[in-house]
């Protein structure tokens, strides 16, 4: 008699979670790594906010977000970095199948400005991460022929440039994250986090549309430039 193995079940339950169009929509939606509303989740998945909650609520309590409320609304958020892992790995597996043309400008638009340079959960992705992340590593700051690593000069680097890293966090300090768009690792983990939030949080980049989409601002070309030694064409 073959003993089924216990985590099955468990495997079942996830994979029936995110096999939904509309949950699908809305971790992909909150790869920005914000917190929505289910108001605003009803609206980016095209359904009325009755059906939303229920979808949240599946969402929630099978552990994938958390929700908060503040007043009359309610708001919602990726769980922790590990599920925005595992939603950007499952995008980065399907996304070379993907053949559909944009069917409209604003789309096309949009899908072009999420390869230049785009959010992924809480680091840097696209070209823009890439370029960020080959820089650091051709300057050796980073390694990534054993698995991503900050050397001690990196560590020097991030303290040098006023990015602080939670030494004390429980995730990797740095992590290679698999790029759906440009098919090559970008850094994540504490140090990609930190990169990004200081990007944000400084101007050096800004959040452009609805999408996770972001560009370099001439004040962050400067910076990278001076900080990386990237030429700003690179970052456009």
């Amino acid at each position: 008699m073959t003993t089924r193995d216990p985590q099955a079940p468990q495997l079942a339950g996830l994979a029936a979670l995110i096999a939904d169009e509309t949950r699908a929509t809305c971790l992909l939606a909150l790869l920005d790594g914000r917190a929505w509303t289910a108001g605003e989740l009803a609206r980016q998945a095209g359904v009325a906010a009755s059906t939303l909650s229920e979808h949240l609520g599946k969402l929630v309590a099978g552990g994938l977000l958390t929700e908060e409320r503040q007043g009359r609304h309610r708001y919602v958020r990726l769980a922790d970095a590990r599920v925005a892992q595992l939603v950007e790995d499952l995008v980065a597996q399907v996304a070379p199948g993907i053949s559909r043309r944009p069917r409209t400008l604003r789309e096309s638009s949009a899908g072009s400005a999420m390869a230049r340079g785009r959010t992924c959960y809480d680091h840097l992705a696209g070209r823009l991460g890439i370029t960020v992340t080959d820089a650091l590593t051709s300057r050796g700051l980073l390694r990534q022929d054993t698995g991503f690593a900050l050397t001690d000069a990196g560590l020097g680097w991030f303290e040098t440039a006023g990015i602080r890293l939670d030494r004390s966090s429980r995730r990797p300090l740095a992590r290679a994250c698999l790029d759906w768009t440009e098919r090559r690792p970008h850094l994540a983990g504490v140090a990609g986090a930190a990169l990004c939030r200081h990007a944000l949080d400084t101007g050096w980049c800004v959040r452009i549309g609805s999408e996770r989409a972001v560009k370099v601002t001439p004040s962050g070309e400067r910076s990278l430039a001076e900080l990386l030694r990237i030429e700003a064409g690179a970052l456009r």
